[in-house]
């Protein structure tokens, strides 16, 4: 009968549609009129110069230019919109939200304009911090509202004396507030956030109700006009830049976290109902004499549990259920039956499993009361995110026998947090953080900067003609160009670093922890630079083409401008624009000693590698003497005289060969010249017994193939054992010294001998002594130059010859110059010296002749 009746009225419609179309057909088409109910509830709706503006107000302006609607205004009360939607009298009524009793009278579409939630706002003094707070408060509530009819199911559930302050708009109730008519004011966010600041009112952490929120109407007739609406909301929505986006950021008015989960409710929820099932165990103790109260008890809770917006179950102590209520049997899809008697692993993967068996074990074992956060994934892989509360249930010797679980979805909380969080911090286009994030930033890395002593830098990246793109092939594909340029700076930077998105073709970029070393600092940034940029420059695909673009770069260092966010900012400005008057593919640094300084290392890294491939470089000695100023070995020290840049200072060239890797090579070639060196002393009776030590650095020290090297060279010269020396430094102890203690093992086992240079300087301790193979200390020349001077180089320089002593090593000091210094290491117990006053570095030539005459030397008196 029913389906008669409706089919009888759809045909009445059709035929009332025919005629009107057929009327229509005749008549002069005419734009379509949609009168629209407007209530004051900014930002999401409100009257302004005759319009209907806000949130909602923007977009329905939006269609209706695209659709050729005119829309007609008519202003009201929220309960009074309500009334002359169901009347007929408007057509349309903006920012509902969707339940039941509405769902039944109104027409609604499919996707939702906005998500919202409601929250209560009350004067300063008024201490609510939970629903139990709210015995004997007035609550300010809009009439007939959602948000009325669920707080006064909360307090009838509750018990609660609530009085309810009937308004006609949140602005009504926030003025009832401070007239002291209502003590708090149930609002939604948007509109009650805003208010509340403006007021000098405060929001509570009462929150609820999260909404979603549509166009409706309430006339069968305008289907179509809600068909159009949902066809643009739906294409809008996944679209970012749609002017649905371009709407939300013009009226932005929402906070930047989403609302936490009312733990308070939780907590008494579980108190509740721990209070019921112990309400139930008693009832059954007595069931032969109150059957029926019993089952009329029973039926009253099953509903309760049933009709919260909350999961519940209770477990036995070996985690199977014994009880599940209806929200818990919606969500995994089945019946009671079904679940009573199961375990977790019937319904979620393994992973969930696991961690849900871990948290029950707390409750069961050790009776505790866990509250965790879940992400539970079923068998078929939906996941959902959940906050619960588990509680022990104890019978009356106190013992456990079960678990009673409270879980809430907090799904939708964390999407909208997310979400929001990305819109307030991120990009659209390229994911990048935005200004807001690279601000913050900004600032942390500067305060941890200033914290640990490592420099940082802060990048500015500009590409060439951007604009071209645009002009010539379109937005889309400048936004794809944009999306390949973020995806390129992310791939190059470590998490700790941040790359943003500043507008239009504007990167900026920050680098921390570069190094404690400010040079060492600047040739990173500087070397990251000029992989992005050959990075960079690498083709973009742009669907069926390709487009090649290239970039400048203007660079300041974290030292230009410390202790200020925005000096680091004006100054990479300033290092972006004298980039961009170089050309393309240049790279600037804003300190200009900084950047001459890096043109200097860049001519000598250049330099240098010519130099390594055409072994320019030269091999000086400088001997190492005893008491007597007899010769008992010597040192290689590089030496480089390029033609262009003449004599470059070891102190220049070998941090450059460090940070660019060339270190290893060289390195190399050292060894295997000392090795050279070496057999050919063997043909000579006063140097067959020499020792030469040779310098070796942490970076070629740690390569692979460095032990084998030099096992290969020792083996195909036939070098004596205790010939070749290696200095190593303390920064090799620093690192893996486990690793390093096996090398030099290997090394000694093969007769190398290791002297640990420049010791006293670095951060080598007592247990790295013990643990090393070495056979001698080198006190460092700094100590030596002004411990006549100075009691702290003194007292160290005494320690150091006293440590030797104590560990059976040999001491040798570096860098004696004057008899005065030598006297007195001869008094400290030192007996073996280097220094300009034995001799200074000379070719090896040089030290062979000199040597084969005699092995004493002079003490040089010009020194």
């Amino acid at each position: 009968m029913r389906n008669i009746k409706s089919i009888s009225f759809f045909a009445l419609v059709a035929c009332l549609c025919f005629g009107q179309a057929s009327f229509a057909y005749n008549v002069e088409a005419e734009p379509q009129v949609i009168r629209v109910g407007v209530y004051e509830n900014p930002p999401k709706i409100m009257f302004e110069n005759g319009q209907v503006s806000g949130l909602f107000g923007d977009i329905l302006q939006e269609i209706a230019f695209r659709e050729g609607w005119h829309i007609e205004p008519i202003t009201c009360e929220w309960n009074a919109c309500l009334q002359l939607l169901k009347a007929g009298e408007i057509d349309l009524m903006p920012d509902v939200a969707l339940n039941q009793q509405r769902d039944e009278s109104f027409i609604f579409h499919q996707t939702p304009v906005l998500h919202s939630w409601s929250q209560l706002y009350g004067k300063r003094s008024l201490k609510v911090s939970s629903l139990l707070d709210l015995e004997g408060v007035r609550i300010a509530v809009l009439e007939d509202s959602i948000q009325q009819a669920y707080l006064a199911d909360i307090a009838r559930n509750f018990g609660l004396q609530v009085e309810f302050v009937a308004v006609r708009s949140f602005e009504q109730g926030f003025q009832a507030v401070l007239a002291n008519q209502a003590d708090v004011v149930a609002s939604n966010h948007l509109y009650g956030d805003r208010r509340a600041r403006e007021l000098d009112l405060e929001p509570t952490p009462v929150m609820f109700q999260p909404s979603r929120l549509y166009f409706v109407s309430g006339n069968a007739q305008l289907q179509s006009v809600i068909n159009t609406i949902e066809t643009y909301i739906s294409d809008w929505r996944g679209d970012a830049h749609s002017p649905f986006y371009q709407i939300l950021q013009r009226w932005r008015a929402m906070p930047s976290d989403a609302p936490a989960f009312p733990y308070a409710l939780i907590t008494l929820l579980g108190s509740v109902l721990l209070l019921v099932f112990a309400t139930v165990l008693w009832l059954r103790r007595r069931v032969k004499q109150r059957t029926l109260e019993l089952a009329h008890s029973e039926l009253k809770l099953n509903t309760i549990l049933d009709s919260v917006e909350a999961y519940i179950y209770i477990k036995d102590k070996n985690l199977r259920y014994e009880y599940a209520n209806k929200k818990v049997c919606d969500y995994l899809g089945t019946t009671t039956d079904k679940i009573i008697g199961q375990s977790d692993a019937a319904f979620f993967n393994k992973k969930t499993c696991e961690h849900l068996r871990e948290s029950d074990l707390r409750v069961i074992h050790q009776g505790e009361r866990v509250a965790d956060e879940e992400n539970n994934v079923t068998a078929d892989g939906s996941m959902r995110h959940f906050l619960s509360v588990k509680i022990p249930l104890r019978n009356a010797h106190g013992e456990v026998y079960a678990l009673c679980g409270i879980s809430t979805d907090i799904t939708d909380h964390i999407s909208i947090k997310e979400s929001l969080n990305h819109l307030e911090y991120y990009d659209a286009i390229t994911g990048l953080a935005n200004r807001k994030l690279l601000l913050q930033n900004l600032e942390h890395a500067l305060a941890s900067s200033n914290r640990t002593g490592y420099e940082g830098a802060l990048v500015s990246i500009d590409l060439t003609h951007f604009t071209i793109i645009n002009d010539t092939l379109g937005h889309a594909a400048g936004d794809q160009v944009l999306q390949q340029v973020a995806q390129r700076i992310r791939s190059s930077i470590d998490d700790t670093d941040t790359a943003a998105r500043l507008g239009s073709d504007d990167f900026v970029v920050i680098l921390e922890d570069l190094s404690r070393d400010p040079e060492q600092a600047v040739l990173a940034a500087r070397n990251w630079a000029r992989e992005l940029l050959v990075a960079l420059a690498e083709p973009y695909v742009l669907g069926d083409i390709t487009h090649s673009t290239t970039a400048c770069i203007g660079v300041t260092m974290f030292s230009d401008s410390q202790h200020s966010v925005a000096g680091l900012l004006k100054n990479a400005d300033l290092a972006i624009a004298e980039a961009k008057a170089q050309g393309a593919e240049s790279i600037r640094f804003f300190n200009p000693a900084m950047q001459e300084s890096i043109n200097r290392r860049m001519l000598i890294e250049s330099a240098l590698r010519r130099a390594v491939k055409n072994n320019e470089l030269e091999l000086y000695m400088q001997p190492q003497v005893n008491e007597d100023r007899e010769v008992i070995a010597g040192e290689l020290l590089l030496r480089w005289t390029d033609p262009d840049l003449g004599i470059v200072s070891p102190v220049e060239f070998i941090p450059v060969a460090e940070s660019s890797g060339l270190i290893v090579p060289l390195g190399s070639w050292v060894i295997e010249q000392a090795c050279s060196i070496l057999q050919q002393w063997q043909a000579h009776d006063a140097l067959k017994h020499m020792p030469l030590a040779v310098n070796i650095s942490p970076r070629q020290f740690r390569h692979s193939h460095f032990v084998t090297h030099i096992e290969r060279c020792l083996q195909a010269m036939q070098i004596p054992p205790g010939l070749l020396e290696l200095e190593i430094t303390e920064g090799l102890l620093i690192d893996n010294i486990d690793i390093t203690v096996k090398r030099l093992a290997r090394l000694g086992e093969l007769g190398v001998r290791f002297s640990l240079d420049d010791f006293g300087t670095g951060y080598a301790s007592l247990a790295y002594l013990k643990k090393l193979p070495l056979y001698q200390l080198k006190i460092d020349q700094s100590f030596v130059r002004d411990m006549l001077t100075d009691v702290n180089d003194d007292v160290i320089t005494t320690t150091i010859i006293g440590l030797g002593n104590n560990l059976n090593l040999s001491v040798i000091a570096e860098g004696v110059e004057t008899k005065a210094q030598l006297e007195h290491l001869r008094n400290l117990g030192c007996h073996k010296f280097q220094g300009y006053l034995f001799g200074r570095p000379q070719p090896i030539s040089y030290w062979q002749s000199r040597l084969e005459q005699s092995k004493t030397l002079q003490e040089d008196t010009s020194v």
